[in-house]
This record gives C-alpha cells, sequence and structure tokens, in this order.
C-alpha cells in the first residue's frame, strides 16, 4: 500500500479517491473524531476503506442503515463528541433520517457522510441513485455537496471537514449532512498519476476552532428573582458532566431561595440537591394544592419536564418566565411569556455567586411548603410500593432508583417507561447516568442508542424499554458482536403499547386493540436465542433483585418482566392521585 506521510498527515496515494478519503479520515482524526460506524456499499468504499485503515478511530460495521445511525448518536449523547455515521448511496441514506431529526432535537453531535454518484450519473435512471442532496430537509445544524475528488481540492475538503464538525457542536449540537460523489475507482487500485504525485504533495492540518461552551452573561440579574415565589424548573438534561450540571443547578437554587422540580432523565435526581421536589407531578393532580402553590416567577433551565399536568399547570399560571438554553432553539413549548438566557447552568451559578457572595437567600415558606409536600408523597409512594408484591410495571423504576450499583447508565425508552420514570423514580445519590431519546421522543432505535451510549464505556447499562420500542429496533441486535460493553435489556413486555391505554381512545374497541395497542405474541426467548443473546423471565422483585447483583456482564442480556397493561393502568388511575389524598 502506498500510504505516506505527507506534511504531518498521512496520504494513501493509490488513486484520487483512496488520496481524498485519507485526507478526510486523517482530518477527523486530528480533530479528536473517535468512532466511525460504516455501512456496507459499494459507492463508499474509499471511505470505508481508509476508516477501516485508520489506526486513531474505531470503525465498526454495521448492516443496518437505520440502527448505525441511533448507535452513532448514542455515542454523542453520552461523550458530547461528534461520530461519524457512513452509507453508500440510494435509500441507504434515507434510513439515517429519523436519528438526524433526534440529533436536532435533543441537541447531539452527528456527522453523517452518505457517497453518491457523480453529477453525470444522476437523473439518468443509473443504478442505486436517488436525489440525496438536503435529503433530510431543514433538520442538518449543516449540509453540504461535496465536490468530486480531485487533487488541487485537498486543502478545501480539510476546511470543509473541520467546519462541518464545529458545526456539529456549536452553537448547538446537531447532526451535519456532507454528500460525497465519487468516480471509479472506488476500489483501492493503482493509477499511476496519482502515485506520481506522492514526492509533490504535502498537507498540514489547518488550526483547528476552539469550541468552547463558555457564554458572556452581560445581563443583571433581573429583580423579579428577589420574589419569594419562584420555581427553577429543571427539564430534560443529558450533560456529559452530570456532577458539574447537578452542582451547578443546586448552587442555583441555594443562591434564590427556590425548590427545584427536576424530571426523571434529570441529573439533579442522582445527586443530592438540598431543595429538590420529584413529586410534583402527583402534587399537582390535587386543584387545592395547584391553586396554593402558583409561583409568581419560574427559571426554566433548557426543555420542559416530560410530565403532562405540570406543562397545564404551568399554562395555566403563567408565570414570568426565564429559560436558561445554551442554544439557539426555541424551547418555549407553553409559549409563555419568556425571557431567553442564552447560557449555561455553570455560568450561571459562577455569576450568582459574584452578585450575591454570601448572601444566601433563605430557604422561604412557598420552599418550604413544596419540600414538605414532596417527602409527604415520597413516603406515601414508598409505603404504597412496598406492599406491592405483584409485577407491576410502575414498580421497576421506583426499585431500580435504589437497587442498581452506583454510576450505572440507566437508558429508558419512551412511552410508559419515560412516565414511571417521572412518577416514581427515587431521588438518591448513586450518580447515574439517565439518557433517552427525548428530542422526537420516538420508540425507533431505542435499543441501538443505547449500545452506542455503552460501548467501550466501562460502566454497565441498563435499558428499561417496551416490547413494542424493542421489536421496533430487533436490528440493532446485530450490533452484539462489535459491541464492546455491557448493557442488559430490562423488557417489560405487556405485549402491546400499554399507554395507549391511558387515552380516551381505549373506549373505542374495535379498533382499539388492533390498530393502537398492536398486541405481536411475540416469544422473545426464541428471538433473542436468534441473535445468541442471553434471556431470562424475571418471577418476582426478589428475582430482580438477585439479578441486578449479575449486572454488567459483558455484551447483551436480557431480562423480561412479563405484566398487564390494563391492571397497570388501573393501579396508575386508582393511586396516582391518592399519594396526594392520604397525606
Amino acid at each position: 500500500m502506498t500510504r505516506q506521510k505527507r506534511g504531518n498527515l498521512a496520504l494513501d496515494f493509490r488513486n484520487i479517491n483512496t488520496l481524498w478519503a485519507s485526507a478526510l479520515v486523517g482530518t477527523l482524526e486530528h480533530l479528536g473524531v473517535s468512532l466511525a460506524v460504516v455501512c456496507p456499499g459499494s459507492r463508499s468504499t474509499p471511505l470505508a476503506v481508509a476508516f477501516a485503515q485508520s489506526t486513531k478511530i474505531a470503525a465498526i460495521p454495521v448492516l443496518d442503515e437505520r440502527s448505525a445511525a441511533f448507535f452513532a448518536l448514542g455515542h454523542g449523547k453520552r461523550t458530547g463528541q461528534p461520530a461519524v455515521v457512513l452509507c453508500t448511496s440510494g435509500t441507504a441514506a434515507a434510513n439515517f433520517y429519523p436519528a438526524v431529526i433526534e440529533a436536532r432535537e435533543s441537541r447531539v453531535p452527528l456527522l453523517v457522510l452518505t457517497a453518491d454518484r457523480p453529477p453525470e450519473l444522476r437523473d439518468c435512471h443509473s443504478g442505486q441513485t436517488i436525489d440525496q442532496l438536503k435529503i433530510y430537509g431543514n433538520y442538518p445544524n449543516w449540509q453540504a455537496e461535496m465536490a468530486v475528488p480531485a487533487v488541487e481540492l485537498l486543502t478545501y475538503l480539510q476546511q470543509t471537514i473541520i467546519y462541518a464538525w464545529e458545526r456539529a457542536l456549536v452553537p448547538n449540537g446537531g447532526a451535519v449532512h456532507l454528500n460525497l460523489p465519487f468516480r471509479d475507482p472506488l476500489s483501492p487500485v493503482a493509477q499511476p498519476k496519482i502515485l506520481a504525485l506522492a514526492e509533490q504533495i504535502s498537507l498540514k492540518f489547518p488550526d483547528v476552532p476552539a469550541i468552547s461552551s463558555k457564554s458572556i452573561l452581560d445581563w443583571k440579574i433581573p429583580a423579579a428573582w428577589s420574589e419569594q415565589r419562584g420555581l427553577l424548573v429543571a427539564g430534560i438534561a443529558q450533560p456529559a458532566d452530570p456532577a458539574a450540571y447537578a452542582q451547578a443547578v443546586n448552587d442555583i437554587a441555594l443562591a434564590l431561595g427556590w425548590p427545584i422540580l427536576a424530571e426523571g432523565l434529570s441529573p439533579l435526581r442522582q445527586y443530592f440537591s438540598e431543595q429538590l421536589v420529584t413529586t410534583y407531578d402527583l402534587i399537582l393532580r390535587q386543584p387545592e394544592l395547584a391553586l396554593k402553590l402558583r409561583p409568581t416567577v419560574i427559571l426554566q433551565l433548557g426543555d420542559l419536564p416530560t410530565s403532562k399536568e405540570l406543562r397545564q399547570w404551568l399554562a395555566m399560571v403563567r408565570p414570568q418566565t426565564w429559560i436558561l438554553e445554551s442554544s439557539l432553539q426555541n424551547v418555549n413549548a407553553l409559549h409563555l411569556d419568556a425571557t431567553y438566557l442564552r447560557s449555561t447552568v455553570v455560568d450561571l451559578a459562577e455569576k450568582l455567586q459574584t452578585v450575591l457572595p454570601g448572601n444566601l437567600i433563605t430557604t422561604n415558606s412557598y420552599t418550604e411548603q413544596w419540600l414538605k409536600l414532596d417527602q409527604q408523597v415520597r413516603v406515601a409512594i414508598d409505603l404504597t410500593m412496598l406492599k406491592l408484591e405483584t409485577l407491576c410495571e410502575c414498580k421497576i423504576p421506583w426499585l431500580l432508583s435504589q437497587i442498581l450499583p452506583p454510576e450505572t447508565v440507566v437508558f429508558v425508552s419512551n412511552s410508559m417507561p419515560i412516565r414511571d420514570v417521572e412518577f416514581f423514580w427515587r431521588p438518591n445519590q448513586q450518580r447515574y447516568h439517565i439518557l433517552g431519546n427525548r428530542g422526537a421522543n420516538g420508540i425507533d432505535g431505542t435499543l441501538s442508542t443505547a449500545l452506542g451510549a455503552l460501548h467501550q464505556h466501562n460502566q454497565p447499562g441498563i435499558l428499561i424499554t417496551g416490547d413494542l420500542s424493542l421489536l421496533h429496533d430487533t436490528n440493532g441486535l446485530l450490533l452484539r458482536r462489535q459491541f464492546q460493553g455491557s448493557l442488559t435489556i430490562l423488557l417489560i413486555n405487556n405485549n402491546g403499547g400499554g399507554i395507549f391505554g391511558m387515552l380516551p381512545i381505549k373506549h373505542f374497541d374495535p379498533p382499539f386493540t388492533e390498530f393502537f395497542t398492536t398486541p405481536q405474541n411475540v416469544d422473545f426467548d426464541t428471538l433473542c436465542g436468534a441473535y445468541q443473546i442471553p434471556h431470562q423471565k424475571i418471577e418476582s422483585w426478589s428475582m430482580l433483585q438477585t439479578k441486578i447483583t449479575q449486572l454488567g456482564m459483558p455484551g447483551i442480556t436480557c431480562w423480561e418482566v412479563s405484566t398487564n397493561s390494563e391492571l397497570d393502568n388501573q393501579w396508575r388511575k386508582e393511586n396516582l392521585t391518592q399519594f396526594v389524598t392520604n397525606i
């Protein structure tokens, strides 16, 4: 192989395509990209070969494009750095679309590379050719059609790759799509005229822009923040450093004297916070309390929590609102009269310390009221759960939040699991890393994203998922051979979409069962066996507690908990309001 170091970049001079691809991959290496997920195909051959030869970027071959993109997304979600996902031309690129959408909505960096036919082979019924330009609509942070490889354009290639990497990270994370056309030869056969250039071409790495989340706060602390009925509303947050996030929010709460309403996927539930409230959804189901607890001002941290009760309450109360959001996205889902603070919680905490040094506002009666109610509801939940012997979906997050090993990565799928986590996940100090695809809130790609988040990670991981979410991404099980890590799938099998049983459509059957709950009647032991994935049914709570001690075994494992969605929904209906009524 004619791969030579020219300047400070290793280049492959066998032909124009290998030269182009090696310059591209070498630039990504210089930028610190560490993972490339490569889907099989012909047109992407030059790039696939270059990634396979890289000693700094781990190349993972994945058959299914949708699974591959979500796997790369999971890497970005946990590390905060973009992974590459690569495919050939044609409909392969279309299968990346759901992950591109999720990347935008959840602000996760992702580099999407799609190989393509050159311009002269388009719009003429050449095989495996579709219109790939702007195929992902407005969802990428940035997108571009690259030039056909040419020697005189190598510096253009470098600068474009650096810019693409930067746009995947700032001003907010998201996908960047580069469409890369290649002419023959696609395989690394020799082209004498390119080989002859090996002594003439020297490429150096251009300067790389420094990426920083630090922002300048040039505004003054609003006078309204000194009012005594303020709330911190901490929504979905999946920071690369959850400990720093939790400490900063706790510092803000102490400085302002406000309670923190923290959702299930917030790091705040996994770290000690003195003014934390986690049972707000249940508290607000009591109309008298909802009226009594109205705030005059709130500071919303990022996206809103999942809780529908909380959202409806805020929409009714319409308090004076500030939204702390470092990206440029609009996260004002309730269309409140809000002022944006384009910054981070760490920046705000530091500013408050300089503005209010040594003058922390003592906890006021409004905050004390929230904290007292939260403690009473939490005791009521605990007593009820301790008595619950039957296998019920609702008890699973309550139990896991107390028995998982410290620092476990917990990935929560959408639909009912995320809502049960919102209701029942107990606050703790176990430093769990809680993740989920809450950008677009879909069930597609759940397993693959979890695997990407846990790949080459030294902590145990558990995926809490329903049966339909798992079935929607069974091709993710094909990753078992490439996966380096530990993931236990805790499958809650209620044979269908149990969440629809909480909606008015449940009273209209038919078509409710066939078209909404859509029971699939799958034997998951057989399904797991086909992929050589260990499977075991959980028959009791004590058995689950025993199995948790085995968490961290290498590879993928599936534990199945069979439940009855009708009975579980009835349990929720009877108990969600009673936890507050009985205190």
